[in-house]
């Protein structure tokens, strides 16, 4: 995995065997955050990466400028992870080893950015309580996004919030916005 963008432009990143992830691809990576410069000023976004596994998507925004990254994810190990690659590459993202949907229901922090690369093998509708806990307890600013990776199997076209997607390779990002 490598930093695509930013003060961090190149740095290879080797995260341990034994964490449990699938982290996005380069190609993937980077299609998205051409998306998103040309709709967000980076440095000025609030950002929650969620199953954020080896952090791979808080290190592009933390590269690119980003101040405020919160990153959720269940498993110890990749908590600690991006605690040792923030503090190294010194970049200010704050972890929480949680269950997602617990802290999409116990959060009340408002983001630009909501980021959530859950495991693909997810049944369609743990994708859609993503979506719904995040628009039910309000946790995006105006005009803010939520953005889903996910396999090209799944669709998530027809949840109501659904806006548009893009696939690149075997990977598809859904965009969601009231």
């Amino acid at each position: 995995m490598r930093i695509i963008s930013g003060i961090h432009k190149s740095k290879r990143l080797h995260a341990p065997k034994n964490l449990p992830v699938r982290p996005t691809t380069d190609m993937a990576k980077e299609a998205l955050f051409n998306i998103l410069n040309n709709s967000y000023y980076l440095n000025e976004v609030e950002v929650l990466d969620l199953f954020s596994g080896t952090g791979n998507i808080s290190f592009e925004f933390g590269s690119r400028g980003t101040k405020n990254i919160t990153a959720v994810d269940a498993h110890y190990g990749c908590i600690k992870y991006i605690n040792l690659i923030s503090k190294e590459l010194d970049l200010n993202i704050k972890t929480f080893k949680s269950d997602v949907f617990k802290f999409l229901e116990n959060t009340n922090t408002k983001f630009d950015i909501i980021f959530a690369d859950p495991p693909y093998q997810f049944e369609v509708h743990l994708f859609e309580k993503i979506v719904d806990l995040v628009f039910e307890n309000n946790l995006l600013n105006e005009n803010g996004v939520l953005i889903v990776e996910h396999s090209k199997q799944t669709s998530l076209e027809n949840h109501s919030l659904f806006n548009y997607s893009k696939r690149y390779g075997g990977n598809m990002f859904s965009f969601f916005e009231k």
